[in-house]
């Protein structure tokens, strides 16, 4: 099986492409493309949509993390990302969907929004890429990438506190999956690297780690992804970050 996976450097939906092939054991080559340039390159590749993950198997396109993950589980159902049981796996397939349309929106704009204010910050997320050319060289002239990429994705500083103000409930929702058992189990299915991607990216922030790390989610986001890219120094407004301290301490 040849397999071809495009993606970001510090993207948690490719993140999440990338652990399950993983999980799965199957090899692949992985290419990372510049934030910002990866809708139009994503669209010359002859994908259907300019987002990322973007996978070719042996020569067939398939992109969007909970599309892979069917399409791995399709190709080699051992080990498995979903379970046998079906109430199982509809509530696994439940939180996979809300992990990939909510939780991966509300990671995405606050990292975006945040990382943006914190230039010297970009060579972090670097840090595993593979690009094509200097890390360096890279971070330093990589703003109007990273201006062009808030702008793709709407990551306005009001998006932003709105966001924010989201997290703590879903923060909560991650940690009653967990106590429900359809994710954070001793097997890891497709929703638990669906969710623990954007945890994880939300842990490269200085700011929501200590919050995040003191919950339950923390511990599925180190488990599902050990290692991830990046390292956003303090830059979070206070005011922001109170309704989280105060669920943490919760």
């Amino acid at each position: 099986m040849k397999v071809r996976l495009y993606t970001l450097p510090a993207s948690h939906p490719g993140m999440t492409a990338k652990r399950m092939l993983e999980h799965k054991g199957i090899s692949y080559t992985r290419v990372d493309m510049l934030p910002g340039l990866s809708r139009y390159i994503v669209r010359a590749l002859r994908f259907n949509e300019g987002t990322v993950p973007a996978m070719v198997i042996d020569g067939r396109r398939v992109q969007g993390s909970r599309t892979i993950a069917q399409e791995l589980e399709r190709l080699k159902p051992e080990p498995p990302l979903f379970p046998a049981d079906a109430d199982q796996r509809a509530a696994v397939v439940e939180v996979e969907r809300w992990g990939d349309v909510e939780l991966q929106d509300t990671a995405r704009k606050i990292m975006l929004w945040a990382a943006a204010r914190v230039p010297e910050a970009r060579l972090s997320y670097l840090e595993e890429a593979r690009i094509g050319l200097p890390h360096g060289v890279a971070a330093k002239t990589g703003g109007p990438l990273v201006s062009l990429a808030v702008r793709l994705n709407d990551a306005t500083e009001e998006n932003a506190r709105a966001a924010l103000a989201k997290l703590p409930a879903q923060l909560q929702r991650v940690d009653d999956e967990i106590a429900a058992g359809t994710i954070g189990g001793e097997k890891l299915n497709a929703a638990d690297y669906q969710v623990g991607a954007s945890m994880r990216l939300l842990l490269t922030s200085q700011d929501l780690r200590p919050m995040i790390d003191a919950r339950p989610a923390g511990e599925l986001a180190r488990r599902a992804v050990p290692s991830f890219a990046g390292d956003l120094p303090p830059t979070i407004p206070e005011s922001l970050l109170e309704p989280l301290r105060a669920t943490a301490a919760a």
